[in-house]
């Protein structure tokens, strides 16, 4: 006689693989774990009040995790996370997330949002937009806005994020 385990075999037999897709519309969980490998991100330590009270430059991401242009535009943000994360806070923002008001504040996120995805709106630390740009932007334009927020070389100068000189003239004596 020949035991089986019948909530073992109703197991077995509904189990599906999961099939994660970067090229569709399918809602497979988290884009910038499961896409960016980035799972620091989310949720933001920081929102955009908190972020410009600090004084500190804003990465604004408007994104929803079922869209392939988010998906992929994901992995460009993790990458610009990467280099800029210890002087920028980096906000994705889930737009279903977003309440619904007659009108919002320039502290919060909504106020950037245009109604597409995904949208990228980068602040400086005094909180001037210097970036606002709905689709898949370029890595190349997402960190040459970072190097002139931060007066860094540009990347025809230098691969390595270096400071630009500083055309001064130090009056300090030095003992």
């Amino acid at each position: 006689m020949t035991l089986v385990c019948i909530s073992c075999l109703v197991l077995a037999t509904t189990i599906q693989p999961a099939w994660a897709g970067l090229t569709d519309d399918n809602f497979d969980g988290e884009i910038f774990a499961l896409y960016a490998g980035n799972g620091s991100i989310v949720p933001p330590k920081n929102d955009l009040a908190a972020t410009l009270k600090q004084n500190k430059a804003a990465v604004l991401v408007f994104y929803v995790d079922d869209s392939r242009d988010c998906k992929e535009f994901s992995i460009k943000i993790s990458n610009l996370q990467g280099l800029y994360s210890r002087v920028a806070n980096f906000i994705p923002v889930r737009i279903d997330s977003i309440p619904v008001k007659e009108s919002y504040d320039p502290l919060d996120a909504g106020y950037y949002y245009k109604g597409y995805v995904p949208q990228t709106v980068i602040f400086n630390p005094q909180g001037e937009v210097k970036f606002d740009e709905s689709g898949q932007a370029s890595f190349e334009s997402l960190d040459d806005t970072m190097r002139e927020i931060f007066s860094l070389l540009p990347r025809t100068e230098s691969s390595d994020l270096k400071r630009r000189p500083v055309n001064e003239i130090s009056g300090e004596l030095a003992n």
